[in-house]
């Protein structure tokens, strides 16, 4: 996988016609700069044809003790979320269609770091105990125990999606990591977490929960992409389905008290700095969204990108976009939009990621 500092590859010859652009808008743009539901209603929506979709429709093609209150999901829309317990939030849902797209993340993600399932520097004779923070579905923490069987692995999340069917020493547990954590200090030799912007108040009490129960010497590791598309070929526009994505996140965030520019804003370094962590790294890469890099590992991570998104777009967006006032009917108007310039593939999108991993220190 190339660093961040590595250009996009550069897109494959002759791409489809470019759409003719949409005519002037007169509509107002509200806040964040998201335009108006009416928008996509009054937009004219062109749907690829087969040389033109890179997916085409064969995309949408705990061992813990569980309480009553914990499996009283909320319903919205039809689409099931988290029951509400104690301080914990998370905007995306958490029924089989997402458990479906976080698995194919999953594979995404650890193509894009080199097919690791980690970064920090592990030796597997030392890490006896590790801990996966938002777990989700629990398949990196299964990932993970196959690669290290004599390692008790512990997942944690605040839904009880993950199988039963799992490595001999890997445990699943409901646990609100935005709480003061239940485990002993100095208990875990190494410490994952990926995937938790949107859902984190306070970055900083995090990582020093994490440094407490960090054994000496041993490693935490972040992932956390961004929420905005970009791209290095024809830039992204303001007005496009693609350019408002990122939008809806940023300022759905600012209505339930949540951050989504976790990686903009360089808080895992920051807040592992703060916690006293030491020898601190990091990895950025690119997940480009559709076939179109030449470079053979990247235009795999584009396909399984693309898979990701199309599997459910509507279980990433529609919590936060009912947040902003959005019904389902005119959700479902955007994502055909947004489904529609992803398919034409003529905006080359990406987004970026980032991994930070940093030691507790000897004797701390």
């Amino acid at each position: 996988m190339t660093d961040e500092t590595t250009p996009a590859a550069s897109p494959p010859g002759p791409q489809s016609p470019a759409k003719p652009e949409s005519p002037p808008r007169s509509e107002p743009v509200g806040p964040g700069g998201i335009l108006p539901a009416e928008h996509w209603a009054q937009q004219e929506l062109v749907v690829a044809d087969d040389g033109e979709s890179a997916l085409g429709e064969s995309v949408v093609s705990s061992t813990a003790s569980i309480t009553s209150s914990v499996l009283n999901y909320r319903m919205l829309h039809g689409r099931r979320y988290h029951s509400e317990i104690g301080h914990a939030s998370y905007w995306g849902s958490n029924d089989e269609a997402q458990s479906e797209s976080l698995d194919l993340n999953h594979l995404a993600m650890t193509l894009a770091c080199g097919q690791k399932l980690y970064l920090a520097p592990l030796e597997e004779d030392k890490v006896h105990r590790a801990l996966d923070i938002g777990t989700g579905t629990g398949i990196w923490a299964i990932d993970f125990a196959d690669e290290f069987p004599k390692t008790e692995v512990i997942g944690t999340d605040i839904s009880p999606i993950q199988p039963t069917w799992v490595p001999p020493l890997l445990k699943f547990e409901i646990e609100d990591c935005t709480l003061n954590w239940t485990f002993a200090p100095d208990s875990f030799d190494y410490i994952h977490m990926r995937w938790l912007l949107g859902s984190i108040t306070d970055w900083t009490a995090l990582f020093a929960e994490a440094y407490k129960a960090c054994s000496p010497g041993g490693w935490v590791e972040s992932l956390e992409p961004s929420c905005q598309f970009q791209s290095d070929h024809t830039g992204i526009p303001d007005d496009s389905a693609l350019g408002q994505w990122g939008k809806f996140f940023i300022e759905g965030g600012k209505k339930i008290g949540q951050s989504f520019t976790v990686l903009e804003d360089n808080i895992q370094r920051k807040a592992m700095e703060a916690a006293g962590f030491v020898d601190i790294q990091e990895f950025q890469f690119k997940v480009p969204i559709g076939p179109w890099p030449k470079d053979p590992q990247l235009n795999e991570l584009g396909v399984l990108g693309q898979a990701v998104l199309e599997s459910d777009i509507e279980g990433y967006i529609l919590f936060i976009a009912n947040t902003i006032g959005w019904s389902r009917p005119e959700i479902q108007v955007y994502i055909a939009h947004l489904r529609r310039e992803v398919r034409f593939g003529n905006h080359y999108p990406y987004y970026r990621a980032k991994v930070v991993w940093g030691r507790k220190p000897d004797g701390a």
